[in-house]
């Protein structure tokens, strides 16, 4: 069987390479976003997939900025019999999906019904839901509304980031992709109906998405700091200058202090407080935009009068 893999993150490369390792699956080429400027200089950078399809001998990688039908007699000459998705950001037409005898099956970080979209790994940390998941589908036109093939429970224990819970699902993932494939070889697949009654939604990350609002509650701001954590990472500003919060916890404590935003001082086990519309945040991990990543007492040493400022745009 001979299959085209479309993503383009990291979370995408695992399953990539165990489709390129599997006994029995042909990889007949790798369908990925453009390259796109990254880093200080914006210096035009491959995406994770596609730098992890360079290191394997002879598969063709495709770069369009559109599935158009140039694109599509490309892949038609690449005979692939199966598509198989994970993150590659688009939808796919009726026109594309026609290409593979097999058609297309889709790799989604969720339960799903619940969270079709773009960013459910955030959105499950941001709701602090106990519990999400992986599934298989089956590609349909419609945005995450394929047919059930496989799915998994992933428990949460409160304390992941999108970054960590990403990598979790990238292992996940692979393994329950090399499973289905073998069963779709086999002709042992099995298809359930979503239940799209009880299909719920989330939306793509910005950066905007980012910024602090102090008036939110301690165990909200927590939570975000661990969504957007590694990306777009949360921020305020002290003193006119931007600064990323990292890591914090919710404190404990009780203080008289009203002012939301305000840096209440420190607790010598919990970090630095700063006092939140509902609860006070314990911060230990800081950054000043453009400076390095520091633990909370470093971050001090460095920094003269931070207790007591106001935190805010």
């Amino acid at each position: 069987m001979r299959v085209l893999f479309a993503g383009s993150p990291a979370i995408a490369v695992p399953s990539l390479e165990a489709v390129y390792g599997r006994e029995g699956i042909e990889l007949a080429g790798v369908l990925t976003n453009p390259d796109s400027p990254k880093g200080r200089h914006g210096t035009p950078q491959p995406t994770d997939v596609a730098e992890a399809a360079q290191k394997m001998n002879g598969v063709p990688v495709l770069k369009p900025l559109k599935l158009d039908a140039p694109v599509r007699e490309q892949i038609g000459l690449l005979k692939p019999d199966l598509l198989v998705s994970f993150a590659y950001g688009r939808i796919f037409g009726s026109k594309f999906l026609a290409l593979f005898p097999f058609g297309g099956i889709n790799i989604h970080p969720s339960l799903l019904p619940k969270y079709r979209g773009p960013s459910p790994i955030q959105t499950a940390i941001l709701n602090r839901d106990t519990i999400t998941g992986i599934t298989a589908q089956t590609l349909a036109l419609e945005m995450d509304q394929g047919d059930i093939l496989s799915a998994e429970q992933i428990p949460l224990s409160g304390g992941e980031t999108a970054g960590s819970l990403g990598e979790l699902a990238a292992l996940k993932g692979a393994q329950m992709l090399t499973e289905v494939l073998i069963k779709i070889a086999n002709g042992t697949v099995t298809r359930t109906a979503q239940n799209h009654s009880e299909a719920s939604y989330c939306k793509l990350i910005t950066r905007d998405d980012g910024l602090i609002d102090w008036n939110l509650g301690a165990v909200q701001i927590e939570a975000k700091i661990r969504a957007f954590n590694p990306w777009p990472l949360c921020r305020t500003v002290h003193d006119g200058r931007e600064l990323f919060i990292l890591e914090a916890g919710i404190f404990k404590g009780q203080t008289a202090e009203k002012s939301r935003g305000r840096v209440l001082g420190i607790d010598k086990n919990n970090g630095i407080l700063i006092q939140t519309g509902d609860g006070i945040l314990s911060v230990t991990k800081l950054q000043y935009q453009a400076k390095k990543a520091l633990f909370w007492r470093d971050f001090l040493n460095g920094v003269r009068n931070f207790s007591g400022s106001q935190l805010g745009f």
